[in-house]
């Protein structure tokens, strides 16, 4: 454990110790990404994606042994009990920091499959990452702004085609789709400019989690409903407060829940009655969340 270290010397530590297990992932990943933008074969690509997604497990295994390695958490986990690496979730949570990327790949690693992310299109660009979340078949999305849309009103609906795209590809094998339901990690600053509704919530973005279960709703067998909380630690949480130990304490409670057939197969885009009845059904589920994150503070005496 190097936790005793002095905190800019941990923090330095510890984003070595995750570039280099990147870096070397990456330089095993590249021959086969290679072969998979050059084989346009569907069946071959395919299983070229499945020993990718190995690497991606052993790339978060080391993760979480540096993890162990670097910090000295107290964990209160609960409720990740009974999931299965064979069948497909979509997984909803709240976000608070870019550590909670890192702590949900920690807590459901060999319990589910590998967890896939919805990232925005720039990201693609990121060193290293961009073209390993694309050789996993992450799915890119280009987000535009209601402004944006209303002055190029052709571009209307091209992130949902995008998810339904993706949606496809994901039947193949099991999967585990997740989704930031608030788009942006919390910050009381955003909170207030949205003017959200829930004390420790931003508010929920319904579309791309309507467009899942409309697409592949029968092919997933459960939700899973995650909730992150760092009690001790005002958001929003920086990575870099992370990696240097200031992160003492995460609270995740786990739900899993039915998937709701009535808004299988349904048009969210179009449907006006489809789309009110699930934006309530993600307020309650926003309104339990938000509950529960009051709960766990006041627990550790958070105002």
């Amino acid at each position: 454990m190097l936790n005793f270290l002095p905190s800019f010397l941990l923090g330095l530590i510890s984003a070595l110790l995750y570039a280099a297990n990147t870096v070397c992932i990456f330089a095993v990943m590249a021959p086969v990404i290679l072969i998979k933008l050059i084989i346009p074969h569907a069946g071959v690509r395919l299983l070229l994606t499945r020993f990718l997604m190995f690497l991606g497990t052993v790339w978060v295994d080391v993760n979480s042994y540096i993890l162990w390695l670097t910090q000295k958490i107290k964990w209160d986990v609960s409720g990740i009990e009974g999931l299965n690496v064979d069948d497909s979730y979509l997984v909803i949570s709240n976000h608070r920091s870019w550590t909670d990327i890192l702590v949900l790949q920690h807590l459901f690693n060999h319990r589910i499959p590998f967890l896939k992310f919805f990232l925005k299109k720039e990201l693609f660009w990121v060193p290293v990452l961009g073209v390993a979340w694309w050789a996993l078949d992450f799915p890119y999305m280009k987000r535009y702004s209601r402004q944006f849309i209303e002055k190029h009103p052709h571009l209307r609906g091209k992130d949902m085609e995008t998810t339904r795209k993706y949606c496809e590809k994901f039947k193949n094998s099991p999967v585990s789709v997740i989704n930031f339901l608030e788009g942006t990690r919390f910050s009381y600053t955003k909170h207030d400019k949205q003017k959200s509704s829930f004390p420790h919530l931003l508010l929920p973005k319904a579309g791309g989690v309507a467009i899942v279960l409309s697409s592949m709703g029968q092919y997933l067998s459960k939700i899973v409903n995650v909730t992150i909380v760092y009690p001790e630690n005002k958001p929003p949480v920086d990575f870099w407060h992370f990696l240097r130990g200031d992160i003492h304490f995460i609270t995740v409670r786990v739900s899993v829940l039915p998937i709701p057939k009535e808004f299988i197969g349904k048009n969210y885009e179009e449907d006006n009655d489809v789309r009110e009845e699930f934006k309530k059904w993600v307020n309650q589920l926003w309104q339990e969340k938000d509950q529960l994150i009051e709960e766990i503070l006041v627990e550790h005496g958070v105002p």
